[in-house]
């Protein structure tokens, strides 16, 4: 019996562990819906509208709905990757992800041109509008044209951008005028207005086109019918710099706070696509079933200042942190991996003169104060993650030159961190170093998600609204350092129990981390912490000695596939707007419709793969721990051989990373953000592990009174 549990305890604990950690996929209680309570919707358009355009000078009208509305700031993503206004128009009109403009993306959207034939019943038709159908039919989101004018019976259209979004699936639009006319306003329960667009970097220009729509829309606010919610979006960029944008709700229901809505979770950030499924709500009209991506916004009163200039104020310093964003990232990342990928190939000579013998010395050692240095580097460039996302404390984008701030307070950041990890494991096992950096990494990630994740927000390790992929919980970059920090932090703390309790070890912590990014409070992410149950249980399986066996590997995948299936199953529960691509997934193959689902992830890995500076990190140290490490004097070998849940938690590591890279749709990123925090920790503790390899172990002392008798 006791060889039994032996053999059979890695298996029972992880799966102990997936079920502990199951506990974070309860749902959330849904929301309850908005009451009805508006007989109208304005939907009030002007294309490029942003929260700096809008002040109580020059713009009165929308001062005056800031002050007594929810507001809040607007991702204007569609299914073009720059959207233009066109796009914005349509994507509302169909309350999903779709693309009007054609030709090539350019770096400044074309003049929109809309055919209009208009006829003598107040009405008119798109006469293309069966191409754009059909053109949206084609990708991989689902859009259907003209899904918000089928939900209402009547839609009024005023301007070319509105009878895009009014145009039913035929082409039809209901009432339409060139110019604003106040008997309109009220002729349906729906109207949608186009005000223009405001361009260009010019504030003088700007200011003018701000004047001039809100001169239009102070008329419309003076003849808006009574019980009308009316409702102002910047519906879409106009050129290569995207920004995020207006949005303000006034009326019943819309009286003050926050814009939130259920596709961003976030306070004081809603979507394009939630402003059609807004509108059916306030009306009180049915939904057109999956049509929709997004959902019905509604208002947060909590954390919105009570002087609206502070609150305005806010959401323009994220509109400006949201633009130098992916800028900024894109260069801290070039730099990172150029950095480690030199620094590994300098540690290389090291590595060969690492070893002292014995006896008598075939080589010349290497200067201690060279191998303390690289030792330095080593730990910095594991900690530069971290420090990343630590710099976001600081208001970096609000300087001139924000990129130098940023690496500025980074670089800051990191010197301490090195300094005080160095100090600390100066005289430490070899693995030391490996798992308080580890930790402290995960640590990092665990604090801000339990803070409401406002580091990962729009910052460079973090996410980007503009973007629109994730607005809260745990981000790519985050979950790469949550399952590294997990999973080695984890093997460093198991290495000093016995073999036999070591699985539990890792099983214990594993579930820890399982919650903190499955939970729909915490990181909301449940495909990633179904990435980590099978890489959990790999490691626990491994954790106390030995390579993955038949029967060790039939117990993880065992252990996986249950842990993996009742997050399934509990994310079916939540309400359909809460699931995560696990649930969307099992639906969509339920309903025989994963394809499209799996075509959208399928594209977006190759993107990735093909853009992504982490795609070179990760083929980098591949090549490397092939040609350099593997090798009889790089060292991995014999640490893996010495200790065995660092072999068990990069197996681990590797298993998990891939996954969830490939089922999210972010290729080599989350692995990348990985290894860019372990590797260069394991490259360190290969360089202690050769530099002790020829240590011997004192004999023990015998006493004299031994030796004399």
């Amino acid at each position: 019996m006791r060889h039994w549990l032996h053999r059979f305890l890695p298996g029972l604990l992880a799966l102990v562990a997936g079920l502990l950690g199951v506990a974070a996929l309860i749902p959330r209680p849904a929301a309850a819906p908005p009451q009805p309570s508006a007989d109208y919707v304005l939907v009030v358009g002007v294309a490029g509208l942003r929260w700096d355009d809008i002040n109580a000078a020059d713009t009165p009208a929308m001062w005056q709905m800031a002050q007594g509305g929810a507001i809040g700031a607007l991702s204007v993503r569609s299914a073009r990757r720059i959207t233009c206004a066109g796009d914005g128009w349509l994507t509302l009109g169909s309350g999903n992800f779709a693309v009007y403009t054609t030709g090539p993306v350019t770096s400044t959207c074309p003049d929109l041109s809309v055919p209009i034939s208009q006829d003598s019943s107040a009405g008119a038709t798109l006469p293309d509008q069966a191409d754009i159908v059909a053109r949206n039919r084609e990708l991989h989101w689902g859009a259907q044209p003209g899904a918000l004018a089928e939900g209402v019976r009547c839609t009024t259209a005023i301007g070319p951008g509105a009878a895009i979004a009014a145009a039913r699936p035929y082409g039809r639009v209901d009432r339409y005028s060139e110019g604003l006319n106040d008997n309109l306003l009220s002729a349906c329960a729906l109207t949608l207005i186009d005000l223009g667009e405001i361009a260009g970097d010019d504030p003088v220009a700007r200011a003018s086109d701000a004047r001039s729509a809100d001169a239009a829309l102070a008329g419309i606010l003076a003849a808006r019918p009574e019980r009308s919610v009316v409702i102002l979006a910047g519906l879409s960029d106009l050129d290569a710099t995207s920004r995020l944008h207006v949005a303000i709700a006034q009326g019943p229901g819309f009286t003050g706070g926050w814009l939130t809505s259920p596709s961003t979770s976030r306070p004081g950030y809603v979507q394009v696509v939630d402003l059609a499924p807004t509108a059916l709500a306030a009306l009180d009209r049915p939904m057109p079933g999956r049509l929709f991506a997004g959902g019905a916004a509604s208002t947060s009163g909590s954390g919105r200042p009570a002087d609206v200039t502070a609150a305005v104020s806010r959401l323009a310093d994220a509109d400006r942190e949201a633009s130098v964003q992916r800028r900024v990232g894109t260069n801290f990342f070039t730099t990172l991996v150029v950095a480690e990928l030199l620094l590994f190939v300098g540690v290389v000579p090291l590595l060969r003169r690492a070893r002292r013998p014995a006896g008598p010395l075939t080589h010349r050692p290497v200067p201690r104060p060279v191998v303390r240095a690289a030792e330095l580097l080593l730990i910095a460039a594991s900690l530069a993650l971290p420090a990343a996302l630590v710099a976001d404390l600081v208001p970096w984008w609000r300087w001139s030159r924000p990129g130098l701030v940023f690496g500025g307070i980074t670089l800051a950041v990191l010197a301490v961190a090195t300094f005080v990890i160095a100090y600390l494991t100066r005289r430490s096992r070899a693995i030391a170093p490996l798992g308080g950096v580890a930790a402290i990494a995960a640590l990092a990630v665990a604090f801000d998600v339990l803070t409401g994740s406002r580091l990962q927000l729009n910052g460079v390790a973090g996410y980007s609204t503009v973007v629109g992929g994730r607005y809260a919980g745990v981000g790519v970059i985050g979950l790469g350092l949550l399952v590294a920090g997990v999973l080695v932090g984890g093997a460093a703390l198991a290495q000093r129990f016995e073999r036999r309790w070591r699985p539990f070890v890792m099983a214990v912590i594993g579930a820890v981390g399982m919650v903190v990014i499955g939970s729909q409070y915490l990181g909301a992410d449940a495909s990633g912490a179904v990435a980590l149950t099978a890489g959990v249980c790999v490691a626990a399986a491994m954790a106390v000695g030995g390579w993955l066996t038949i029967t060790r590997l039939l117990w993880a995948a065992g252990a996986a596939l249950f842990v993996s299936s009742g997050f399934a199953v509990l994310d079916l529960f939540r309400p359909e707007e809460q699931r995560s691509s696990v649930g969307r997934m099992l639906v969509r193959t339920r309903e025989g419709t994963a394809g499209f689902i799996a075509r959208r992830i399928a594209e977006a890995d190759v993107v990735t793969t093909v853009t992504s500076p982490l795609t070179v990190l990760v083929l980098g140290c591949v090549v490397y721990a092939t040609f350099v490490l593997l090798r009889d004097w790089g060292g991995l070998r014999r640490l893996l051989g010495v200790f065995p849940p660092v072999r068990a938690a990069l197996s681990g590591l590797v298993v998990a990373c891939l996954l969830a890279g490939v089922v999210e749709g972010v290729s080599f990123n989350v692995l990348g953000a990985a290894l860019a925090t372990a590797l260069p920790l394991v490259v360190l503790s290969c360089l202690r592990v050769r530099e002790h390899a020829d240590d011997r172990t004192p004999a023990p002392r015998v006493p004299e009174e031994a030796l004399e008798s």
